[in-house]
């Protein structure tokens, strides 16, 4: 497979990331399997925050260990609903997408480690939920995702730096005619 250009839609914008060349594996002559990643890195501006009493900084650590801080991250407001299944795990699910008689919603496991340095958001599990057609697909994909921000509050220019790595598997079934 050749490499592609696929288009994230954000709040604000459009932007297009480079995928690289899709691997395709298997020994089953019916079955492959497409292996394709997705990177992204970037580093933002980080604003200082005062609490208000003292000229105190107050450290983004200490917003993302709070659970509006997390929702933040999960960016909520674009999820259909977020759930908490423990003190650092999130089941989100995403808004859903209807295209002639299938629906479906994909429902994310995420795990939410944060220390005083940095943060991590890891996919434990992704799954297909909606119309039948689409809940058996789960049986062929896999996907996992890690994103790392890491941030460095004490210079003059406090910055986030974000390194996102997506990584999916799919079943791809030739049919012999």
């Amino acid at each position: 497979m050749q490499s592609t250009s696929t288009l994230l839609f954000s709040s604000n914008k459009i932007e297009a990331i480079q995928l690289p060349k899709a691997e395709v594996s298997g020994s089953n002559s019916n079955v492959k399997k497409a292996n394709l990643f997705a990177r992204r890195k970037e580093s933002v501006k980080l604003p200082n925050y005062d609490d208000g009493c003292g000229g105190n900084l107050y450290p983004i650590s200490a917003f993302l260990n709070h659970p509006s801080g997390v929702e933040t991250i999960l960016n909520k407001d674009a999820l259909q609903s977020l759930q908490s299944l423990d003190s650092n795990t999130y089941r989100c699910t995403l808004q859903k997408i209807q295209l002639l008689n299938f629906e479906v919603a994909p429902v994310l496991d995420l795990r939410v480690t944060t220390t005083n340095e940095d943060c991590i958001v890891e996919m434990l599990s992704c799954k297909f939920e909606g119309s039948e057609a689409m809940e058996c697909q789960n049986d062929h994909f896999s996907a996992s995702m890690v994103n790392h921000m890491k941030w460095d509050a004490s210079t003059s220019e406090p910055s986030l730096d974000v390194d996102v790595k997506l990584s999916i598997t799919l079943e791809v079934i030739y049919l012999l005619l």
